[in-house]
C-alpha cells in the first residue's frame, strides 16, 4: 500500500486560490494518480497528480489534471459530480470502519458522504460543505463537456470540521487511511484512476481495504 507524508506548513487564513503557490513555496511535490485498474473496459488514462500539506486544522489539497475533455454539469453541491471531470479524496480519519468520500468536479462543485460502505451513505449538510474552500483554474460555473486537450488545477482547503462525525480530530502526528481518484463516468472517454491500486473486478472506489495511508508530520 502507498504511503504519503503530509507536511506541515505555516500559514493562516489560507484561501483556496493560494494553495498552489503555497505548496510551490514549500516545495511539496506532486504524487501521481495512475492506476488504471479496469484497463480492458476503461483504458483512458488522463495525466493526474495530487499534493497535500496541512496548516493547523486545515488540509490543503491540490490536484493537477491533463485530459482530452472536461465536463462540469452538476449544478450544485451533493449532486452527481462523479459523472463530470472529478477528483476525489476518500479518507478514514480513525480506525472505526467508516470513511468520508470527498468528491469535487472541475468547477469546484462538491459532494461529501459518510458511512461504513457504499450503501446508505449520508450526505453532509450544506452548511458544513460551505466551509470547504475551493478554487478551480476553470472557474466555478457549470458547463457542458468541452472536447479538446485541457490542463487544469483544483485546490481545496478542508477544515477538520468537515469530519463532523469525528469531533476534535487532530492532524499533527495522525495517520489515516485514504485513497485518491480521478473519474468521469459520463464523459466521452469514461475513466477510473486511483492512487492506491484496487483489486476488484469492476470499478468501485468505495473499498477501504484498498486504501493507502497518509501520515501527518509532527
Amino acid at each position: 500500500m502507498n504511503n504519503y507524508l503530509v507536511k506541515s506548513i505555516s500559514a493562516s487564513d489560507v484561501k483556496a486560490e493560494n494553495v498552489p503557490s503555497l505548496l510551490d513555496k514549500a516545495e511539496i511535490p506532486f504524487e501521481t494518480i495512475d492506476n488504471v485498474n479496469w484497463a480492458e473496459a476503461f483504458p483512458c488514462k488522463p495525466n493526474v497528480a495530487f499534493r497535500m500539506a496541512y496548516a493547523g486544522d486545515k488540509i490543503l489539497l491540490n490536484f493537477q489534471v491533463e485530459e482530452d475533455s472536461v465536463r462540469a454539469v452538476a449544478p450544485e453541491d451533493n449532486g452527481r459530480v462523479w459523472e463530470d471531470s472529478c477528483c476525489e479524496f476518500f479518507v478514514s480519519p480513525t480506525d472505526d470502519g467508516t470513511y468520508y468520500n470527498v468528491e469535487c468536479n472541475c468547477a469546484g462543485t462538491l459532494l461529501v458522504g459518510f458511512g461504513p460502505g457504499r450503501e446508505g451513505r449520508q450526505h453532509l449538510p450544506a452548511d458544513v460543505l460551505q466551509k470547504v474552500g475551493r478554487w478551480s483554474s476553470l472557474g466555478r460555473q457549470p458547463f457542458d463537456e468541452r472536447v479538446g486537450k485541457c490542463h487544469w488545477q483544483m485546490a481545496l482547503v478542508i477544515p477538520t470540521s468537515l469530519f463532523m462525525h469525528h469531533p476534535n480530530l487532530q492532524l499533527q502526528g495522525n495517520e489515516m487511511r485514504a485513497n485518491f481518484y480521478k473519474c468521469g463516468d459520463k464523459m466521452q472517454k469514461p475513466h477510473f484512476l486511483s492512487w492506491n491500486p484496487i483489486a476488484l473486478p469492476k470499478p468501485d472506489f468505495h473499498c477501504p481495504p484498498f486504501f493507502g495511508t497518509i501520515s501527518f508530520a509532527r
